[in-house]
């Protein structure tokens, strides 16, 4: 078994050494209490409503910054060090801007992961990542990654398990949405959804507090390879944490006739994957943000409810 915590943390927008002392001993917290994987928010070292691009580019770090080092360091504790994933905002040796992540495991930067599908605003801010996600070797396990919005495009998740993921860990800020009484959150049931169609454990750290307008849903879960929640936040100031039987993602064996992977139609897919798309394209030309983050400087809030 695999102890998984998500950290549920409110960072401060603009704040990044308050950020950083933050998200640290909350990995030192998670480790003394036998953690295996911890999980901090997206971008919880910068906040992420930001008013303009100058305010992302304060906060940017690139990846020898010592935020890294410090996170290596709290998830060592008195054991084999565990494995830590975290949002960051990414200053990228190219002078753009990433809505980024870091695995660091057995003490070091194993790998970064640029957020490829931007929600809404952060396209002002941010370019997008160029490189599907990793699935990285640990001592806890194959563990694949995304970001938030990320993972309401099947096509992702399902490359995730392709790639033999045996959990996928989720950096998210979910803002609170509208939604019928008693019902989850919709990006819990996506995640549930995606963990029960590509039958592998997905973990989900939510932020929680009020930034700048936008109330988050403090909506952490941790979902097994068969698409059930084992943990989800109770409160706002809450540590999610579970243990998950990761090698039970390896059995793709529905039945004695049915296999969530093989049973896949690749004969047909090849037609449908070429059919063109019905919205803009993902990325935006720089010049084309440039202009819209001047509009943005003069609506900072618009849209609160629709960021991801």
């Amino acid at each position: 078994m695999t102890i998984v915590a998500c950290c549920q943390l409110a960072p401060r927008v603009g704040d990044l050494a308050g950020n950083v002392e933050l998200s640290t001993d909350a990995i030192a917290t998670a480790v003394t209490n036998g953690a295996d994987v911890v999980v901090l928010p997206e971008l919880v070292t910068s906040g992420y409503v930001f008013e303009s691009i100058e305010e992302a580019e304060a906060v940017a770090v690139t990846l020898d910054h010592p935020v890294f080092d410090g996170w290596a360091t709290a998830s060592a504790g008195a054991r084999t060090p565990a494995c830590v994933i975290g949002g960051f905002c990414e200053r990228g040796r190219d002078g753009q801007l990433y809505n980024s992540l870091v695995v660091v495991d057995g003490g070091e930067v194993a790998a970064v992961y640029r957020k490829t599908h931007l929600w809404d605003r952060e396209r002002l801010w941010f370019s997008p990542g160029d490189a599907l996600p990793p699935v990285v070797a640990t001592a806890a396990g194959r563990i694949g990654v995304a970001i938030c919005y990320d993972i309401e495009f099947p096509e992702l998740t399902r490359h995730l398990a392709l790639a033999g993921a045996d959990l996928v860990v989720v950096p998210v800020n979910w803002p609170l949405v509208p939604r019928p009484a008693h019902e989850h959150p919709p990006e819990v049931v996506i995640a549930m959804a995606a963990a029960r169609v590509n039958r592998m454990a997905i973990a989900c750290c939510d932020r929680t507090g009020t930034e700048r307008a936008v109330t988050w849903t403090a909506g952490t879960v941790i979902v097994d390879a068969e698409g059930w929640l084992v943990a989800a936040a109770a409160d706002q100031s809450d540590v999610v944490t579970a243990d998950v039987d990761l090698t039970r993602s390896r059995n793709k064996q529905l039945t004695d006739l049915s296999h969530a992977l093989d049973d896949r139609r690749r004969d047909l897919y090849g037609l449908a994957s070429s059919l063109p798309g019905t919205g803009s394209p993902s990325s935006t030309p720089r010049s084309t943000r440039s202009r819209l983050a001047d509009s943005a400087r003069r609506s900072p809030t618009s849209l609160p409810g629709a960021m991801s």
